[in-house]
């Protein structure tokens, strides 16, 4: 066979190749397909081309005729497909592209392109609607075309394509998972489903408000900058959840309450996720976290990231350690990469500030953590600050059994 270079793969009938692919995750049946050139025929994408008024009184029409299109797409989910919808602007010479995307797993990945061109033209056209996305439970109708869709992923978003975005999200009452990625066009989320179980928002740089009730939902994934609102409401099943703020807050203003707020909504998940930043600006504005009214009783696992640790970074870390009483696993991310957030002056406090003390307080203001077992160090540089954490930690952690330093590649 290897003297002939026999591909017995491309000698397969093509229903069958498709049998075969449709057995695969969505991710790998892609990467499949350059094992074979015959096999890139598999996904050669069906084209389709449609007029789009992205004038909000005028694109009932362009809304109808698009999920008239996604229909024919979804109608069966027996195997995987892939379609190119090109979307030509009114009155104009350019065209957007969506980029469509089905799994055998009731999976659905729509990617948007825009032209520089239409990006000018209409950039900053007046809009009635805001970029919102909703999704509340009701019971879908036969004409639904995504009514079936269990997992959504929507990737460069903008403001143009925001109106047939919406139209497909709020027709998915099965949704299980959705993430959205560089949808700089949506500016809010609202979800109140029962089937919801995973949310992952990343780098959706305009986001400004996402409120979510999803009583089984189980994680909540966000990267990018702080919106100004995130309200979880009826989030019980909630365990896991990554608020990596690499981009500092949205806005000015910094409301402790509200940040306090939301870490209420996180006080009884098991794995928890946050950006040093957040920490050292609660802590400079005196909050004092073995005093608040709630604690991470349920806490097992802590990741802390940031691109540096300084004084306040080191201490407001410990500070936070005292409301995480059964922690088990404590991961300490130090990033150089990562864009660093200074910290505002505050002029109004909710206790004395305490960043102030020397590292002698610190330590002995910082609780035992007897159930603390495991604790990485990643990009550990060997600084000061570094070295005094590492023995608070070694100090505090009477029970600890693993401690793993990772340097960057540049000292390794």
């Amino acid at each position: 066979m290897e003297e002939e270079k026999l591909d017995l793969i491309s000698s397969l009938p093509f229903e069958l190749q498709q049998r075969i692919i449709s057995f695969l995750p969505l991710k790998e049946a892609v990467r499949a397909s350059v094992l074979s050139t015959h096999w890139k025929s598999l996904w050669s994408p069906i084209q389709v081309s449609l007029n789009f008024d992205p004038n909000p009184i005028n694109h009932e029409g362009s809304v109808q005729e698009f999920n008239q299109v996604m229909g024919m797409c979804m109608r069966s989910y027996a195997c995987l497909g892939q379609w190119k919808l090109c979307l030509n602007v009114v009155d104009s010479n350019e065209a957007l592209i969506l980029k469509a995307t089905k799994g055998v797993d009731r999976e659905l990945h729509l990617e948007f392109f825009e032209t520089k061109k239409v990006s000018r033209d209409f950039k900053s056209e007046p809009t009635s609607t805001s970029a919102c996305l909703c999704l509340h439970s009701h019971h879908p109708t036969q004409t639904d075309s995504f009514s079936g869709v269990k997992l959504l992923h929507l990737r460069s978003v903008t403001n143009l394509t925001k109106t047939l975005v919406s139209e497909v999200f709020s027709n998915c009452h099965v949704l299980e998972s959705l993430k959205l990625e560089k949808c700089r066009g949506l500016e809010s989320l609202d979800v109140k489903t029962e089937t919801l179980r995973s949310l992952a928002v990343a780098d959706c740089s305009n986001m400004a408000a996402i409120t979510i009730s999803a009583q089984n939902i189980k994680s909540f994934w966000f990267h990018g900058a702080l919106p100004q609102i995130i309200t979880l409401k009826n989030t019980r099943s909630l365990i896991d959840v990554v608020l990596n703020l690499k981009d500092g807050p949205i806005s000015n203003e910094f409301d402790c309450e509200e940040i306090l707020s939301i870490l209420f909504s996180f006080k009884d998940v098991e794995a928890l996720t946050l950006s040093g930043w957040l920490l050292e600006w609660l802590c400079s504005a005196g909050v004092i976290f073995g005093r608040l009214d709630f604690q991470f009783h349920k806490l097992k696992a802590l990741t802390w990231i940031d691109s540096l640790i300084n004084k306040d970074k080191r201490d407001s870390l410990a500070c936070f350690l005292n409301a995480c009483p059964l922690l088990e696993k404590l991961s300490v991310e130090i990033d150089s990469k990562l864009s660093t957030i200074p910290c505002p002056l505050f002029y109004q406090y909710w206790h004395e500030p305490h960043l102030w003390m020397d590292f002698t307080s610190v330590t002995s203001n910082t609780s035992q953590l007897k159930h603390l077992k495991s604790i990485e160090l990643l990009g550990f540089t060997g600084r000061d600050h570094e070295l005094q954490l590492m023995d608070l930690l070694l100090e505090k952690a009477i029970t600890v059994n693993s401690l793993t330093l990772t340097c960057p590649e540049f000292l390794s």
